[in-house]
């Protein structure tokens, strides 16, 4: 930073869950809240979209009537300090579709694809938070620079308060639980 450019005070004062409820949505976007703190995240590949649209088309037709699977909108997982995290794909009680903020017993599922720059907070930070929110299941995609990504998925163990590892899919994922899915992600 040159001495002649000015950061904005957003950057530099925390946020609270009243202040983020009064911004607009353009204001939202491409932004998650940790500890109070903007943290501004760059635009995704078309990789990354295209994963992420996929997997959620899929857990959206396998989920049924009673849940639904979206792209791109926060999670507030504490109000002090504020917490937004923004998934890139969520699975959350269909009946809380108008219900704003989206809490963590409104989620089922969280995903996250890995991209440069976010391996450990998708690898690490956001797991914890999520297991601490209380959030079931948790997936984590790994792409591959050529070829079909790899999706690590994730079962909560509540009495420990952390994720314990499940299956480990290349390509196809298939399983039954949270519910019955078959995706076939080497068609990217």
């Amino acid at each position: 930073m040159t001495a002649g450019m000015v950061t904005p005070a957003w950057m530099h004062e925390l946020v609270t869950a009243e202040q983020y409820a009064t911004w607009t949505p353009e204001q939202c976007a491409g932004i998650e809240i940790v500890d109070g703190m903007v943290l501004v995240s760059p635009s995704a590949s078309k990789r990354h979209n295209r994963l992420a649209r996929l997997l959620a088309n899929a857990l959206d037709a396998a989920a049924g009537p009673d849940w639904n699977a979206d792209t791109d909108f926060d999670v507030r997982l504490q109000d002090v300090p504020l917490n937004n995290r923004r998934p890139d794909v969520t699975v959350y009680r269909a009946d809380t579709i108008d219900v704003t903020p989206t809490r963590p017993e409104h989620v089922l599922l969280v995903v996250e694809v890995v991209s440069p720059g976010s391996e450990t907070t998708d690898r690490i930070v956001k797991a914890e938070q999520y297991a601490k929110a209380g959030i079931r299941f948790y997936w984590r995609v790994e792409q591959a620079a050529a070829g079909a990504p790899l999706v690590y998925t994730y079962i909560l163990d509540p009495a420990a308060g952390r994720y314990r590892e499940s299956d480990v899919f290349a390509g196809v994922v298939k399983l039954t639980v949270p519910f019955p899915l078959e995706a076939d992600l080497s068609r990217i």
